[in-house]
This record gives structure tokens, sequence and C-alpha cells, in this order.
């Protein structure tokens, strides 16, 4: 026991803690946020966190999952044509970056890191675009609300697949590319069918990406435990006080943290644009300062766009939500 309770236990604790907020307040998916916090803790190499952090998602994941679907929110059809394409790459991807790496564990380590930067910068512009795109939902009376769509197969395994092979490799995605390709396939869906179908087709996509990375690096406890111990109270208080808590910061915030995380984790790999030599915090951080000044003036460009005000309503929050697009729509046709 005592080798399990130590500094780095509550160090990981409090790490799955505070994410486990984040990912309540917002829906979005944990391993875009906690696989890197991991890795900047230095609590193991990428491959070790990567498999723990995919099985502490299986595990509160499930939960999400079960209540929305006694609730009747996802749609089963879609989140089982979602799930033929992504299980089976979840299951491929472990195995293949092994394959491109080698058998040098520094190799794997790197091209891990590489990996997992590009992915966090794909989440961060997934997650933007699902924001604009929203904005333009509001502003056209929203998409008429289409519960059941038809199944496009083709294009719905494809996304499927790309998902489960970026999370199987990197555990970044699952909550963020898939909710956004989703959108862009299926606008009528409400928010709460979205959520409730990606959380769905998430928990077996997320124990396959599990399963074929225990089999291959085993599982480490020590890391599993205080990850579980910490994120589920966390998930489910951000879950509580999300309704009082004013979230458009905390979501363009979100944008910011992925793609600094993102460029840190390219320069901690030696991504060769950015130097093998050395890292650079400071230029990690003036992309910070920079995107803190720039994206709230962008954003409020596009709101001006969409003839709304520079800042104000409606909020990111009620974008993503479907009463002010109801009440949009009826404002439209009055």
């Amino acid at each position: 026991m005592g080798d399990l309770i130590t500094t780095t236990f509550f160090q990981i604790m409090a790490a799955g803690f505070f994410v486990g907020i984040v990912v309540g307040l917002t829906g979005m998916g944990g391993g875009a946020l906690m696989t890197p916090a991991l890795i900047f803790l230095g609590v193991g190499d990428a491959s070790t966190i990567v498999t723990a952090d995919l099985t502490a998602a299986a595990i509160y994941k499930s939960g999400g999952a079960i209540t929305h679907a006694k609730e009747g929110s996802p749609n089963l059809p879609l989140a089982k044509w979602l799930i033929i394409g992504s299980v089976p790459m979840a299951l491929l991807g472990p195995w293949l970056i092994h394959a491109v790496a080698g058998s040098e564990p520094d190799s794997l380590d790197t091209l891990l890191k590489e990996c997992i930067g590009f992915a966090l910068l794909l989440a961060a512009a997934t997650y933007a675009l699902r924001l604009y795109l929203n904005l333009r939902r509001v502003r056209g009376g929203g998409a008429n609300a289409d519960p059941d769509p038809h199944i496009r197969p083709l294009a719905t395994l494809a996304v499927g697949a790309l998902g489960g092979l970026l999370v199987g490799i990197t555990s970044v995605g699952s909550g963020s590319v898939i909710m956004i390709a989703l959108l862009m396939l299926y606008p009528g869906l409400s928010a709460v069918k979205l959520v409730g179908t990606d959380l769905v087709q998430a928990v077996p996509l997320v124990l396959a990406a599990a399963i074929s990375n225990i089999v291959i690096n085993g599982l480490d406890w020590t890391i599993l435990i205080p990850l579980v111990i910490g994120s589920v109270p966390g998930t489910i208080l951000g879950s509580r006080i999300a309704p009082k808590v004013p979230q458009s910061f905390i979501r363009r915030g979100i944008v910011i943290v992925l793609t600094m995380s993102g460029i840190a984790l390219l320069d901690k790999a030696g991504w060769p644009p950015l130097g093998k030599d050395s890292e650079h915090p400071i230029l990690v951080g003036i992309v910070g300062i920079v995107m803190v000044v720039v994206v709230p003036l962008i954003w409020g460009v596009l709101r001006k766009e969409q003839g709304l005000p520079f800042m104000g309503a409606p909020t990111v929050a009620e974008l993503e939500g479907d009463t002010f697009r109801r009440r949009a729509r009826r404002v439209e046709q009055q």
C-alpha cells in the first residue's frame, strides 16, 4: 500500500478531479485534456498513460451512456454504424503505431507524443468549428429537428473508423472529432441526441482501444486507481454545477489550452520544425498569450457577421443547447 499512496498518487488524483470537472461542465471528452496533463506531470511514458486514460474513460463514460440510454436520448441506429466503423480501428490502432515505431521504446514514446500533439490541435480546431456551426445554426433558425434522420452508412462508417483509429492511438477524439462530424452529417439532431449518441458509441470504442493497449502495454494500476478516484467525483461535480457556471469563457479557454498543449507536446517530442535539441516554453507561452487576445476578437467578428452583438447573448452555453434555437426559429416565423 505504501508503494501506491505516494505524492504522485495525489498529483494524478488531483489532475483527474480537475479534468473531470471540466468534462462535466462542458461534456468534452477527457482524453484531450487528461492525456497531456499526465504526460506533463511525468508519471509515465506516453503509451502507459494512454492505456490508463483509456481504461479510466471506459469506466466513467459507461455511467454517462447508461444515463442517456435510460432517458432515451441516443440515436441507436446511428450509434450502431459508428461502432461498426470505430471498434475494429480502435483495436488496430495500437498495433499499427507499434509497428511504425519499431522496437525502440524511445521511438515509440516520441512518435506517440507527436501523434497526441497533432490530435490535440485537431481537437482544438474541431471544437472551435463546432462552436461556429452552432452559431450559424442559431442565426439560420436551426435545422429542422430530425430525431430519426436517414442514416448515411458509408459516411458514418468512415467517421467511426477515423475516430476509432485516432482514439486507439492517442486516446483523443471520442468526444471532439466524432462529435463535430456528427454535427455536420446530421444537423437536424438535437444537442441532447448528439451527446447521447456520442456517449453510447464511445463506450465500446474506448473499451476496445483500452483492451488493445492493455494487451500490448500492460496496465499501470498506480496511474489508473488515482485517476478513477479523482475523475469520477470530478465529473459528477462538474455536471451538477454546469448550469450555474458561465461556460463561454471555459469553452473558449479549452480551445486555447488544447492548442498550447498540442504545440508543447510536439515541442517535447522534438518535432523537427520546432527543433530537436531543446524545448521552447517561451514559444508555447507566446502562442497562449496571442490566442488569449486573438480568439475573443475572432469570435466577436464571427458574431458580427451573423448579425449578433460583438459580445453577449447568445452565449456559448446557449449555442450548445436547444432552447435558444427554438426561440430563434419562433422569432424568424413571426
